[in-house]
C-alpha cells in the first residue's frame, strides 16, 4: 500500500510539473488589427496557426479605429505585440521594432520594400503584403445610360455627376459618418496636388518634416483652398449623397452594389465587399483616377503599399511574433488573402487571380500620376481631418476658416509629436 501511495504521489507531482512546464512554455501574443474586411479571415488563419504551433496563442483584437486604439494602449502600458497600425510619429519615437533583417524581404517586390522604408533612417519597421490602389469606382451601366464617358478633368467630372444626378442616381456617394473615409478626400485630392508637384520621395519628406514652405497648406490658391472650394462646389450643386453626414462605409458599399450610386471614392479593399453583395456587377465596374481639382495639374491615383504589419519594440515575445508573421506570409496563405482583398500581392512568388476589374485598374494606373499615402502627424490622421470636412459640409467654416483650421491642426499635431 505504501509503494502504491508513493507511485501515485510521484505521478501526481510529475504530471503537475509537466503541466506547469507546458503553461510556462506557452507564449501569448496580441495582434491589434484595423482591417475590417479581413477579421474573419485572420481568425481562421490564427486557428490553423495555433494548431501547428500549440505553444503560441494569438489574441486577435479588432478595432475600427485601430490608430487611436494603439495610442490608448501605449498610454495604458498595454502595448500589443503585432499591429496593422503604422504611425510615423510613433516610429520616430522608437515604438516599432526594426524588421530590416528579416529574410522575408527577399520575396517582396522591391518597389513595395521601398515604400516600406523610412526615408530618414533607411530602415523597415513594417512589412506590407499587398499593393493597393485607390481612385473612383463608377458604374459603367449608369454612365452609358446618361451618355457619359470617363471624365479626365474636374469640369468634366462635375458635368458627369450632374448628368447622373439628373437621372435620379446619387452622384459621388461618401460615407461621411466614417471620418477616415472623407479624410481620404483630402489625402488623395488635396495632398495629391502636393505629391504630384514634389514627387513621391520629396513629398514624403516634406510631410514628415513639416516643410511648410513646400506644403503650402495656407497659401492662396493652395491645395487646401482648392480642395475646400471644389468640395463645396459638389455639395452646393447637390452632387453628393443627401445622407453624406450619416452614411457609413457599409451604406456606401450597399449603395454602389445596389446600383443607386454612380461613383464612390474607395480603394481596392472595398471591391471584395461590393462583389460579395453583387457578383453580377463585376463587368459593370469602372475605375478611374481622381481628376485634378487644379486645372494645371494631372489626375492622380493612389498606388501604394497595403496590409502592413509591424512588431512593437516593447514586445517581450518578438520571436513568437516573427513566427506568426512568417506563417502568415506563406505563399498559399497570401494567395488566399490577395484574392479575398481583391488586391495584388507584394510577394513575387504569389500568383493570384485578384480582381475581375484588373484591366480597368491597369488603365487607371496608366492615366493617373501615382501617389502614396500621406505621412500624417500623430493625432491628426484621416479621421481627424475628416471631422474638419464634416464641419465644412455643415457650413461651420468658410473656405478661409477651413484652410486656417486645417493648417493650425496639422502644425499643432506635428509640434506635439516632434
Amino acid at each position: 500500500m505504501k509503494k502504491l501511495f508513493l507511485l501515485v504521489l510521484t505521478l501526481i507531482v510529475t504530471f503537475g510539473l509537466s503541466a506547469c512546464g507546458e503553461d510556462n512554455d506557452k507564449v501569448t501574443i496580441t495582434f491589434l488589427n484595423g482591417k475590417a474586411e479581413a477579421v474573419d479571415w485572420v481568425d481562421a488563419v490564427i486557428l490553423d496557426f495555433e494548431a501547428e504551433y500549440p505553444n503560441i496563442e494569438v489574441v486577435h483584437e479588432f478595432n475600427t479605429d485601430a490608430s487611436n486604439a494603439l495610442k490608448v494602449k501605449i498610454a495604458g502600458d498595454d502595448i500589443p505585440d503585432i499591429t496593422t497600425v503604422y504611425d510615423t510619429a510613433l516610429m520616430k519615437d522608437g515604438y516599432y521594432y526594426d524588421l530590416s533583417e528579416l529574410e522575408v524581404w527577399d520575396r517582396i517586390d522591391p518597389s513595395i520594400k521601398a515604400l516600406c522604408t523610412d526615408p530618414l533612417t533607411g530602415n523597415q519597421y513594417r512589412i506590407a503584403t499587398n499593393r493597393t490602389m485607390a481612385g473612383l469606382f463608377y458604374n459603367k451601366d449608369i454612365f452609358t445610360e446618361v451618355g457619359a464617358t470617363e471624365p479626365e478633368t474636374w469640369a468634366e467630372f462635375v458635368a458627369v455627376l450632374e448628368d447622373v444626378t439628373d437621372a435620379g442616381y446619387d452622384g459621388l456617394y461618401m460615407g461621411g459618418k466614417d471620418t477616415w473615409m472623407i479624410g481620404h478626400l483630402i489625402e488623395f485630392w488635396a495632398h495629391g496636388l502636393i505629391k504630384q508637384e514634389l514627387g513621391t520621395v520629396d513629398a514624403n519628406v516634406a510631410f514628415l518634416m513639416n516643410q511648410t514652405t513646400l506644403l503650402n497648406f495656407d497659401s492662396a490658391n493652395g491645395p487646401m483652398e482648392t480642395f475646400a472650394e471644389s468640395f463645396l462646389e459638389l455639395k452646393d450643386a447637390g452632387l453628393l449623397n443627401d445622407d453624406f453626414l450619416t452614411a457609413t462605409y457599409d451604406n456606401q458599399i450597399d449603395a454602389f452594389a445596389n446600383g443607386d450610386a454612380a461613383v464612390i471614392s474607395q480603394g481596392m479593399w472595398a471591391l471584395g465587399g461590393i462583389l460579395e453583395k453583387a457578383p453580377e456587377l463585376a463587368d459593370s465596374i469602372g475605375f478611374m483616377p481622381y481628376p485634378a481639382m487644379d486645372p494645371t495639374k494631372d489626375a492622380v491615383i493612389l498606388s501604394a503599399e497595403d496590409s502592413g504589419y509591424a512588431i512593437m519594440e516593447a514586445s517581450e515575445n518578438k520571436d513568437a511574433a516573427i513566427t506568426f508573421l512568417n506563417y502568415l506570409f506563406q505563399a498559399d496563405i497570401q494567395k488566399e488573402y490577395s484574392e479575398l482583398m481583391k488586391s495584388p500581392s507584394a510577394f513575387i512568388d504569389v500568383i493570384a487571380d485578384w480582381s475581375p476589374i484588373s484591366a480597368a485598374v491597369e488603365s487607371a494606373l496608366a492615366k493617373g500620376t501615382h501617389i502614396g499615402f500621406t505621412a500624417t502627424p500623430s493625432g491628426f490622421g484621416g479621421g481627424e481631418a475628416g471631422i474638419l470636412v464634416q464641419n465644412l459640409y455643415l457650413g461651420e467654416y468658410t473656405v478661409a476658416e477651413f484652410v486656417e483650421e486645417y493648417t493650425d491642426s496639422w502644425n499643432e499635431a506635428w509640434n506635439a509629436s516632434n
